[in-house]
């Protein structure tokens, strides 16, 4: 069980020494992600690397300093965090929705890092019935006991999807019949101008630099928010908050809002 309102990580969340890190990937324990010492080379740190092969886990190359202050035990130059979530396979998801004569309805994140933002849209996303969401492995914030709060537990419940390439998943959900939807200021259409009641992904960018050009030209269609206030923008969790709500507001209803 974790400690999810405690400021600091307790170490039973933690696993510590190269070997007991090498078991525990072995074991097919779940990792948030890995710190290296950034000087380390030996024949244990290479088997380390060998067995990370395959993993989603990100690994970080770190001053020895960093891994001192967050364990004063024998960490031999290795700190593995466990994730509280066991992450899933998109492509694993997506064929059991359509057997299951569902419409998939899926939450992309793009670079989304605030942990407050990321749980807060993890939230919105098990209240309207998202049935997955994708983040990736780097560029983005983990699934630590901080987001598991932030989202009032939704990171426990709803399927998340970490993607080691954000660009080849989008192209396998298009390549799924998913249409994929960019919520973008950029956009010429209004974000309740298009339709959300087929199989639909809403992509959401980075809190300042929105979607990847990259990803962006993957999407079938962008849409934005009007606004008309004199800020101008809104808060990326509050935006997909928006726009999620719409979908589902539709896909109940089942046909676009406004025919």
């Amino acid at each position: 069980m974790y400690h999810f309102y405690k400021k600091q990580r307790p170490e039973k969340e933690m696993i510590f020494g190269v070997r007991a890190v090498i078991e525990a990937i072995e074991a097919g324990i779940e990792l948030e992600k890995i710190l290296i010492r950034r000087d380390m080379s030996n024949d244990l740190s290479r088997e380390l690397l060998s067995s990370l092969k395959g993993s989603t886990a990100p690994l970080q190359k770190v001053p020895s300093e960093k891994l001192n202050r967050i364990t004063r035990k024998n960490h031999q130059g290795v700190i593995a965090f466990i994730s509280p979530v066991v992450y899933q396979k998109i492509e694993d998801i997506i064929p059991v929705l359509y057997e299951e004569g569902k419409i998939p309805f899926i939450v992309a994140l793009d670079g989304v890092t605030d942990v407050r933002n990321f749980g807060a849209i993890a939230r919105t996303c098990e209240c309207v019935g998202v049935d997955a969401m994708v983040i990736p492995v780097r560029g983005g914030a983990t699934v630590n006991a901080d987001a598991v709060k932030t989202s009032a537990g939704a990171l426990l419940k709803i399927p998340v999807c970490r993607e080691q390439n954000l660009s080849k998943t989008l192209q396998f959900l298009k390549n799924s019949g998913i249409k994929l939807i960019a919520a973008t200021e950029k956009a010429a259409d209004d974000y309740n101008e298009v339709d959300y009641t087929v199989p639909v992904a809403i992509v959401v960018g980075a809190e300042d630099v929105g979607i990847s050009d990259e990803n962006l030209r993957l999407c079938d269609e962008s849409v934005k928010i009007p606004l008309w206030g004199t800020i101008e923008s809104l808060n990326v969790a509050v935006a997909a908050g928006v726009i999620m709500c719409e979908a589902a507001v539709q896909r109940k209803l089942g046909r676009k809002l406004g025919k």
